[in-house]
């Protein structure tokens, strides 16, 4: 293994702000602590709560009393290429992904990031860095919101809003594989993808009463909030559950009987290595709609800021 660097490159939000507050600097490289391994970064995803952290909201709160600058990026894929004391689940060659380190500040966006080894997977054999490094955090707020909160089982019916995008176009496949009735709520141009998907029945969210006449459900996946979730609400049978992600979004609340936990997504290798599974048994794909360069991470953020975008968008690296 060659030497390693003391530097290496990492886009840093310098300020609060807009797309612009992104730069591309060299800047020290991290190393390993106990239980770490320091990982040589091929792919970072993208989250939306990337883009609500540069802006100031988001998980701001969590990277201390002075946030910026900043390294954004919880999601990423690459090789180990050192590890720290006590370390022997991963060695150095090892391809691994995971969420590193959220909520706290983690640095995906760089050439070099460390990560715990308890938040990390090895990553699928049948799926580049690129589209392992798009399932991270998706995979693991799709699973902990519908297995972990709603208790999913084969052949309930779940409704999943937002279907196509990066938390909504895995939860489909992985309530599919699950043996679940699928409802995937998207817009007309996204019913031939989330159809692809495993969805079993498709709503048009661009009708008003896209809710009526639906038979009751087990269980709804919201991502959107707000009018959706208003839409969503009568249609959970009692003792069902709605889990809706965070958005800002001012939510009704959930009639009596319906359970409404809060889910925020947690780094969990663990389950990493059940979506994992699931990839190599062929029932999980996830979607890269575009990439970037690491230098371009600005003109990124704004193609996701738009909202429009199929899966997820993906940092490359190198």
């Amino acid at each position: 293994m060659p030497e390693l660097p003391d530097t290496m490159r990492a886009v840093v939000a310098t300020a609060a702000g807009g797309p612009d507050v992104l730069e591309l600097r060299e800047v020290p490289r991290p190393s390993p602590g106990p239980g770490e391994v320091l990982i040589r970064v091929a792919a970072a995803g993208i989250n939306p709560v990337d883009l609500k952290t540069r802006q100031g909201a988001g998980a701001t709160r969590f990277l201390g009393e002075h946030p910026f600058p900043w390294i954004p990026g919880w999601d990423l894929a690459g090789t180990v290429v050192e590890a720290g004391w006590g370390v022997a689940r991963f060695g150095v060659g090892d391809r691994v992904f995971g969420t590193v380190g959220f909520p706290h500040a983690a640095g995906a966006y760089a050439e070099y990031a460390v990560a715990h080894v308890s938040q990390l997977s090895r990553s699928p054999a049948n799926l580049d860095d690129v589209h392992t490094a798009a399932m991270a955090m998706g995979g693991l707020t799709a699973w902990q919101a519908m297995a972990d909160a709603g208790g999913l089982e084969t052949n309930q019916r779940v409704l999943i809003t937002a279907a196509s995008g990066g938390v909504g176009h895995l939860a489909v496949q992985i309530a599919a594989d699950l043996g679940a009735h699928v409802l995937a709520l998207c817009s007309p141009d996204n019913v031939d993808f989330v159809r692809g998907l495993g969805a079993h029945e498709i709503l048009d969210r661009t009708r008003e009463d896209w809710a009526a006449g639906i038979d009751p459900v087990d269980l709804v996946l919201d991502g959107h909030g707000g009018p959706a979730r208003r839409a969503a609400l009568p249609l959970v049978r009692p003792g069902g559950t709605i889990v809706t992600l965070p958005s800002g979004a001012e939510n009704d609340p959930a009639p009596e009987g319906v359970r409404d936990p809060w889910v925020y997504v947690a780094p969990d290798g663990l389950e990493l290595q059940l979506l994992t599974g699931t990839v190599v048994r062929g029932g999980l794909r996830p979607h890269v709609s575009a990439t970037f360069a690491l230098e371009d991470a600005a003109q990124a953020h704004e193609l996701v800021g738009g909202g429009a975008t199929r899966g997820k968008v993906v940092l490359t690296v190198g």
